[in-house]
């Protein structure tokens, strides 16, 4: 809607304002830090503006009439609203902040990547990725809720199963094409093998020697290779084109829809039993923030979990 450009002057409002709400030219002046004739001559000036009086002079009193009346309030409604205009370009709002721990190779393969769908949705809220592979102590406040990666069972938090987990062999496709024959698993041998030597990986048989022994596969040499202690190092190796991975599939799955990388074998995957699962401390209540990126992972999971059943 236009706005009208026969708006009285400012200075003609806020003196009507003033005196409305004070009953008094004289302590209207006291206020604004003028004369009362100056007060006088702005009424005045909106009175011819709009065509009709606005107060009633009785000696040394002063009363509303009925269309003084009607727009007293509103004037006064509209100067507060603009003072609180002012205040917020003089000291704009906080944004709020989330913290959210979560490990270095989820937070940079897999949420990183997403975060600015929540962001578009959430402008009001910066969020705080504080990627460590230490557990912090949420209970203490040192972040809103964390992101881990194991088997679950932690009674100390809330927890909430996020993503599932499997590990299948990846490698870039120039690998594929160029490198030695990998048309089955024996062919491995031929290979240089990209360990995944993070912690928990021993603990959930994504290993390649437990990949190879659960396919009664022998004469793979598993002892050589390179070890990488963060499982996306493992992925970014294969992406180079310098081996053959043993890939979390969430971590890798951007990377194998994009043709980066490509999975190996028909029967390749293989579940393990740890999964990423959402914490929140018990004794700590959940902000409306931290609730609604809780509600913004739980939609991003569902759409990973169907791009992955599309490859």
């Amino acid at each position: 809607m236009a706005r009208s450009s026969r708006l009285p002057p400012l200075n003609a409002l806020r003196a009507f304002e003033a005196a409305a709400r004070l009953e008094s030219f004289a302590r209207a002046a006291d206020e604004l830090a003028v004369t009362p004739g100056a007060i006088s001559q702005q009424i005045r000036s909106l009175e011819e503006h709009v065509g009709t009086p606005l107060f009633v002079r009785e000696g040394r009193g002063l009363s509303l009439t009925e269309a003084g009346r009607a727009a007293a309030n509103v004037a006064s409604d509209a100067f507060e609203t603009l003072e609180r205009a002012v205040s917020l370009m003089r000291q704009p709002a906080q944004r709020r902040a989330l913290t959210v721990s979560v490990a270095p190779s989820f937070a940079g393969k897999w949420l990183a990547p997403r975060l600015h769908r929540f962001q578009e949705t959430q402008p009001g809220v910066e969020v705080w990725i504080a990627a460590t592979s230490e557990r912090v102590d949420l209970s203490a406040g040192a972040a809103d809720l964390g992101i881990r990666y194991g088997p679950g069972g932690d009674m100390t938090l809330n927890e909430e199963t996020l993503l599932p987990e499997e590990v299948l062999p990846v490698c870039s496709p120039d690998l594929l094409r160029d490198g030695p024959r990998l048309a089955t698993p024996r062919d491995l041998d031929g290979h240089t093998l990209l360990h995944d030597a993070s912690p928990e990986s021993e603990v959930d048989g994504a290993d390649w020697p437990s990949w190879l022994k659960a396919r009664n596969i022998r004469g793979v040499d598993t002892a050589g290779g390179v070890r990488f202690n963060q499982s996306a190092l493992v992925i970014d190796a294969a992406v180079a084109g310098r081996g053959v991975a043993l890939a979390k599939r969430a971590l890798a799955q951007n990377d194998l829809a994009s043709g980066r990388l490509v999975a190996l074998f028909a029967d390749g995957t293989s579940p393990v039993r740890s999964a990423y699962h959402i914490v929140t401390a018990r004794n700590r209540p959940l902000s409306p923030d931290a609730e609604a990126f809780i509600a913004w992972l739980r939609g991003e999971a569902r759409v990973h979990e169907h791009s992955v059943d599309e490859l």
